[in-house]
């Protein structure tokens, strides 16, 4: 059954309706459809190489669009006013994902919020279950949809660069070793982003404990000012009487 499927998917590429094709396999890639648009990208850039950017440019349009679809999916038809799981919610838990990824990926969220969605973007996870969380766990969505578009479109103009560049032989690189390539970039950039947030946030804690200090200090000298203009009143007092 897979097989047929890309089987058909590769066969929009010797159509002239193949970058339509490309656009809507990118928007329900992001929801619901189970192959993800690179396959048919591939070969689109492969086909026509000066078009490379151009595919991958139409690729991440559909993409963010059907990021925002599965987002209104979880945030609008998940739940019903009861609180069940709506028919669609269903749906997928039997046939797309299970409920233990789907709440697991809600903890995630929890944590992470940014860098779950730009993950999930930019390497071979499916990006489906954490448009549709991100939803359902009601995340930011301007800043889930940055994501989207940082991590989708660092992806398909990786592609599209890659065979633009290299041309057709670069595509046995890619069917092998892009997934690990992109799992690997996504967490040296995350592992990156991690160690400066710690510097920086060191430093700020550093900063704080010294302001702390300092704060503290003059309290303790304004209230011994305080304590001494007090004693030279009571001395002042204790003459007059």
């Amino acid at each position: 059954m897979v097989r047929k499927l890309y089987d058909w998917v590769l066969s929009w590429s010797a159509s002239k309706w193949g970058w339509l094709a490309l656009f809507f396999m990118a928007l329900f890639e992001a929801s619901w459809f189970p192959l993800p648009p690179d396959i048919l990208l591939i070969a689109l850039c492969i086909g026509a190489t000066q078009r490379s950017f151009r595919f991958a440019s139409l690729c991440l349009f559909g993409s963010v669009l059907g990021a925002a679809l599965g987002y209104g999916i979880g945030h609008f038809l998940w739940i019903t006013p009861a609180g069940d799981p709506t028919a669609i919610a269903n749906f997928f838990y039997d046939h797309v994902f299970s409920v233990e990824s789907f709440n697991n990926v809600g903890n995630l969220y929890d944590r992470f919020n940014f860098w779950i969605v730009f993950t999930a973007g930019f390497t071979p996870l499916p990006f489906k279950l954490f448009t549709i969380a991100g939803g359902m766990f009601n995340i930011n969505f301007p800043m889930f949809m940055i994501a989207s578009v940082v991590a989708r479109g660092m992806r398909f103009f990786l592609i599209g660069w890659l065979i633009w560049k290299f041309g057709a032989p670069i595509k046995v690189f890619i069917d092998k070793y892009f997934n690990l390539l992109a799992t690997l970039l996504a967490v040296m950039l995350i592992g990156f982003t991690a160690l400066a947030f710690w510097l920086f946030g060191s430093g700020e804690e550093e900063s704080a404990e010294e302001a702390t200090i300092e704060e503290v200090v003059a309290t303790d000298s304004q209230t011994a000012e305080e304590n001494s203009l007090t004693l030279e009143e009571a001395s002042v007092c204790d003459t007059l009487d």
